[in-house]
């Protein structure tokens, strides 16, 4: 087994037909088919079936294949790093963020990188966190940031700061006795008709069970997976919401929310950047990396990223 048998498997499970794969690859069909035999004699295994719809792959040919882009994938980038050592830091660099970090993030960041490296390429992808946490597992994205590690991930993370969550309105609908700014009791906000996302998110996992310790019910009356529109409802006075300040930074820009923080109990969650220790990093990516670190800190001492910097990233030296 070579790589160019790896190669050509890959395209074959990708056009799922023999023809399409041999015109793909500029290969002969017969001497495809032939690459496909040795393979399956080689391991022992069968690793496609014909039907109607065309290849189907057995379960050992879809291990090969998952096997079989690790592979291709590393080497690809050995010889890219290996062809560039010594030279300008180039290449692509892919990066997951959760949609409240993005909104303070991911145009600093973008920024900075098309400066200080003008040869990477970054793609910054926003997605919830589990999408992401899967992301990752697979090699879709290289880097990310994640709100929860946990104990059975075998992710390299690296805990940047802690985010307390605050309780937001519209200017002209407080309903409070207190003024926007003022620290605010759960318990207080408890009753509000709350908007708040889908209990499968973590940040809604995170808030009800800090409820739940203190005995506290919510009152949520609309619930929603999109930042964007929840602030948009809050903003138009159709109910209350509870966020890390990063997520409404832009709203609050602008005067058209207003908000508190939390207490009794304060919630506070934690800010990972992230990595899969099973994939190599390249170059790009370290150097993405310590900008992310650079521009995170320095987003968090200007008072833009609301949230107290952890030791490490305090003592960070780019």
């Amino acid at each position: 087994m070579d790589i160019r048998h790896l190669r050509y498997f890959i395209a074959i499970s990708e056009e799922r037909s023999l023809s399409a794969a041999s015109q793909r690859l500029g290969v002969a069909q017969p001497s495809l088919s032939q690459h496909v035999i040795r393979l399956e004699e080689e391991l022992g295994v069968p690793l496609m079936e014909r039907s109607p719809r065309g290849i189907v792959l057995t379960d050992e040919g879809q291990l090969l294949v998952r096997h079989a882009r690790e592979i291709c994938r590393n080497l690809d980038q050995c010889i890219t790093e290996m062809r560039e050592a010594g030279g300008a830091v180039r290449g692509q660099v892919t990066f997951g963020l959760p949609p409240s970090i993005s909104m303070v993030m991911s145009v600093p960041l973008a920024e900075t990188v098309r400066i200080d490296l003008p040869s990477v390429r970054l793609q910054a992808i926003e997605a919830m966190s589990g999408y992401i946490r899967t992301w990752l597992e697979d090699g879709t994205v290289e880097m990310a940031f994640l709100y929860y590690i946990d104990r059975k991930d075998q992710f390299r993370a690296r805990h940047l700061l802690d985010e307390q969550l605050c309780f937001f309105a519209a200017p002209d609908n407080w309903p409070l006795d207190t003024k926007p700014g003022v620290p605010v009791r759960l318990a207080d906000i408890a009753g509000l008709d709350l908007i708040l996302p889908s209990p499968s998110h973590g940040l809604t996992r995170t808030i009800q069970r800090h409820a739940t310790e203190k005995g506290i019910e919510l009152n949520v009356v609309i619930e929603m997976d999109a930042m964007t529109q929840i602030k948009e409802l809050v903003a138009r006075g159709s109910g209350f919401a509870i966020f890390a300040p990063a997520a409404a930074h832009d709203f609050v820009a602008r005067g058209e929310l207003v908000k508190s923080p939390i207490i009794e109990p304060s919630i506070w969650r934690p800010v990972y950047l992230v990595s899969n220790p099973a994939r190599p990093m390249s170059r790009a990516c370290q150097a993405v990396e310590k900008i992310t670190l650079t521009v995170a800190r320095d987003l968090v001492r200007r008072g833009i990223w609301e949230g107290k910097l952890t030791p490490e990233l305090e003592a960070f030296e780019g």
